[in-house]
């Protein structure tokens, strides 16, 4: 395996890594309304879970609330039951037609809990991305065992593992700052 090929490959990983982290950011309550809030949410409905972009538009029109439109009005039920029943901790209201969820503000317990939360998801990124780098640097020192690199290639490759490593890691650090300082805003 050529030196770009593991590079590629470990950039590849990487992103996904930080793409899989910043994903999991979106499901963290802030102190403002945001649809990702209710993304990962699935809805029992016509004998299977069902994810709620599936069946509804979500939308976030005021900052405290949270609009869910069924794409069938016979689903609404079902919809209401499963947020009330997930851990968001959300007390939807019905009119028959739209859902709304007023988001309340987040109390400081809460904000540290998720300030805490995000500093756990940021670590599994960068572990993530570390394990990334040890499998790049094995297949660098593979690849040289096999006489496919000499030893200035493969110590040139891991570096350029090193310097991925690197960004990715700061861009994990920069996303997590981010929210995180969005969670503590009041």
């Amino acid at each position: 395996m050529p030196v770009d090929d593991i590079l590629l490959d470990a950039e590849e990983r990487m992103e996904k890594a930080v793409d899989v982290f910043r994903h999991a950011l979106t499901g963290i309550r802030t102190g403002r309304a945001n649809p990702g809030l209710v993304d990962s949410l699935r809805v029992e409905v016509y004998g299977s879970p069902t994810p709620i972009k599936a069946l509804a538009s979500v939308g976030a029109p005021e900052p405290n609330q949270i609009v869910v439109r069924p794409f069938d009005p016979g689903t609404i039920k079902d919809i209401e039951k499963a947020l009330r029943a997930s851990d968001l901790g959300f007390n939807p209201q019905s009119d028959g037609r739209v859902i709304r969820i007023i988001v309340p503000a987040l109390s400081t317990d809460v904000r540290r809990k998720m300030g805490a939360r995000i500093k756990e998801l940021a670590e599994e990124a960068r572990v993530a991305i570390r394990n990334v780098r040890r499998d790049a640097n094995k297949a660098a020192d593979t690849e040289q065992a096999d006489g496919g690199l000499t030893e200035d290639d493969c110590k040139g490759a891991k570096d350029e593992v090193q310097e991925l490593t690197k960004r990715f890691e700061a861009r994990v650090g920069d996303l997590a700052k981010t929210k995180e300082a969005e969670v503590m805003e009041e």
